[in-house]
């Protein structure tokens, strides 16, 4: 051949990799394993240049580790189960299901074109009744130990999409997929007691060998412990005491104002005699929300 023509030359190889079962992996005790799994794709309809880059990445790790000997494996599946497939499926006037598996059937068959080294014996999708009836048996379970609440909790609720974002979903205090004004809403919530085992997870940091300094840092300041003392403070202004925590109780003598958050139960029963509050409480609700962004805003207050 002259000429490189990528659509025949990679149609023969790949399907000598099909008929030869090239990468169909079983356990194999006389080699050292080694296992790679990339973050599933959501079926979306078609891969982009980033699922390439994601994907490409993963299997280069995986070849490179077949060249060493070891019997790797490399499973696809699909995150498949979420709201923005209820959404497109009734903006199409189709059935979520049939939407979903329709579109995983393209992306399948696009990855497959790519050539990745996928033990596609092994896919699944999170949407099958095979694999979320796990997920609630264990949701039962946790229920039945006491580890999951129903309580009602502030959210940010996007009323196009109709569903709770994360904070980092929240752009300009509008919804990252449908650009719609965030409100914030008070709703119930299926909560997990990850609390109960904050103090064991805390004290075994120290026994994650292997793990970069950086991150078990980051996990240390997720799970947030701080030792001090709470604290009541009377006034003449608000008909109850505030109760305030502080690590250094030593301080507490220097205190020379309390703020309470927007989102405040005094602060909200204050909002109906106080348009101007109201105002203010609004604004803030417009910020951006995001962790990594909380520390660049200006600081802003109202007072009363």
């Amino acid at each position: 051949m002259k000429e490189y023509d990528p659509k025949v030359i990679d149609q023969s190889i790949q399907d000598y990799w099909d008929s030869n079962n090239a990468f169909e992996v079983d356990p194999d005790t006389d080699k050292d394993k080694f296992y790679c799994l990339s973050m599933l794709p959501y079926p979306s309809g078609k891969i982009h240049m980033g699922h390439v880059r994601n994907y490409t990445i993963g299997d280069l790790i995986s070849r490179f580790n077949i060249r060493l000997g070891k019997c790797v494996m490399q499973p696809m599946g699909w995150d498949a189960f979420g709201l923005p497939a209820e959404n497109a499926a009734i903006e199409n006037k189709v059935s979520p299901k049939d939407w979903t598996y329709q579109n995983i059937e393209t992306m399948r068959s696009q990855l497959k074109q790519l050539g990745f080294a996928y033990d596609w014996r092994r896919e699944f999708s999170t949407c099958d009744e095979s694999y979320y009836k796990w997920e609630q048996d264990l949701f039962c379970k946790m229920f039945e130990k006491g580890l999951v609440i129903r309580e009602k909790a502030e959210v940010n609720w996007d009323p196009v999409d109709k569903t709770v974002l994360a904070n980092e979903q929240v752009i300009d205090g509008r919804g990252w997929r449908s650009g719609a004004p965030v409100e914030k809403k008070f709703l119930n919530q299926w909560s997990l007691k990850i609390t109960e085992y904050a103090d064991e997870l805390l004290s075994e940091l120290s026994n994650l060998s292997g793990w970069p300094e950086q991150v078990k840092l980051m996990q240390e300041n997720w799970i947030g412990k701080s030792k001090g003392m709470a604290f009541q403070f009377e006034n003449s202004v608000i008909d109850q005491p505030i109760e305030v925590f502080t690590t250094r109780p030593d301080t507490i003598m220097g205190v020379s104002f309390i703020a309470l958050s927007s989102e405040h139960e005094i602060t909200k029963r204050k909002l109906s005699k106080n348009k101007d509050l109201q105002i203010w409480v609004e604004e803030m609700i417009k910020v951006k929300s995001a962790e990594k962004d909380q520390t660049l805003q200006e600081k802003k207050g109202f007072f009363s």
